[in-house]
């Protein structure tokens, strides 16, 4: 029996199609996302930009611009040779610290860091964090402060914490709607300090950041009705 071969025709590949732009020239790949992308983009492109400016002193007036220095730190308030920053070390660690020979420097202890979970025994790796930065009490009011009422902020245990070095950095200046501990657990405590201590000093909360730590709040007071267990 004989077999008939037929060739086939090989068919020429499609073109890519290139998407051009009115005038000439290949659009950028943004514009080749769908429409609902493009939007989505926009949206939060904008959201960044934002946030990112919501902080400025453009957008925020202060009488004085910010300067650290306006915030006297850290300081020997008491008089026994360790400053608010060895204070705060000797404080926060979880055994007993040892100090240099004149007692004036705190040179060993273990402290966990809240923010990030991990555990340290150098005090150089650690920072003091103002848990409401400087910079943000400046624009939330302490602009219009007194001298002594900056340094009396700059140096208060209540608003201090001791932190990783790196998890301290990567916070900058940020509130709670710019930055949250990367430790999910410590998230509503923070926030819940953060806006407290705001109170506690009269500093003011824009309307965004407002927004933002009552739907924190709200959503760990949930957590807290649903698991009651994890409170004890």
């Amino acid at each position: 029996m004989s077999t008939t071969t037929r060739r086939r025709r090989s068919r020429p590949k499609p073109r890519r199609k290139t998407t051009r732009r009115r005038g000439g020239g290949v659009l950028s790949p943004f514009w080749r996302l769908p429409r609902w992308a493009r939007w989505v983009g926009a949206v939060v492109a904008l959201g960044a930009g934002v946030l990112e400016g919501r902080e400025s002193e453009l957008v925020r007036p202060v009488a004085v611009p910010f300067d650290r220095a306006l915030y006297a730190h850290w300081l020997d308030t008491d008089g026994d040779c360790l400053d608010t920053r060895q204070e705060i070390l000797a404080r926060d660690s979880v055994i007993r610290p040892t100090f240099s020979a004149n007692g004036c420097r705190v040179t060993g202890g273990r402290w966990r860091d809240p923010y990030t979970g991990r555990t340290f025994t150098d005090p150089s790796a650690l920072d003091v964090d103002h848990i409401v930065p400087l910079s943000e009490a400046h624009r939330s009011g302490a602009d219009r402060w007194s001298p002594a009422r900056r340094a009396a902020f700059a140096n208060n245990p209540g608003n201090l914490i001791a932190v990783s070095a790196s998890a301290n950095r990567s916070k900058a200046d940020g509130d709670p709607l710019a930055w949250l501990p990367p430790a999910w657990p410590y998230r509503c405590a923070y926030t819940a300090h953060f806006v407290g201590t705001k109170q506690d000093w009269g500093l003011e909360q824009d309307p965004l950041e407002r927004w933002f730590t009552a739907g924190v709040r709200w959503v760990c007071l949930q957590e807290i009705s649903a698991n009651p267990e994890r409170t004890r």
